[in-house]
């Protein structure tokens, strides 16, 4: 009868993490897969592969990174202020991968999707990639991931 009349709180969220390159490469892989309103086990899988390869982490490690990632995209910043660490903190050629690592999660459904696509241009171009960059990373993951 008190629990009626003296519920309990909810405990507060957990603070979000501050962003690092980890972090804000992951909500940016996160922000492309959900670009369609759509994400599927396979973007899931290929952000958690992604994760894994590029901090050399076990598939645990990087399910859970890709879960706070997940939250840090829903309550954090824009892609400008992401794009901002990668862009102090990973070099220009691996900038260039980190490209091509988000088209292979926009693409790895099978389907190709304006919205998705608008994105990930917005963040190529303020990762600070040239245009000739993006167009060739455009270009390899079409050629990669078209369908038969």
């Amino acid at each position: 009868m008190l629990s009626r009349l003296f519920p309990r709180r909810a405990p507060d969220p957990e603070p979000l993490p501050q962003p690092n390159a980890q972090l804000a490469l992951g909500a940016l892989l996160v922000r492309v897969a959900l670009a369609d309103r759509q994400y599927r086990a396979a973007e899931i899988g290929q952000i958690d592969k992604i994760l894994a390869r590029t901090f050399d982490l076990k598939p645990l490690e990087a399910a859970k990174l890709r879960a706070s990632c997940e939250a840090l995209e829903r309550h954090a910043p824009g892609t400008p202020e992401f794009a901002e660490i990668l862009r102090e903190e990973v070099p220009y050629e691996d900038r260039k991968a980190l490209a091509d690592a988000m088209w292979s999660v926009a693409l790895v459904d099978g389907e190709r999707d304006a919205s998705e696509e608008i994105q990930l241009i917005a963040i190529e171009t303020a990762l600070g990639l040239s245009d000739t960059d993006i167009a060739v990373a455009r270009a390899t993951a079409l050629g990669r991931y078209a369908r038969p």
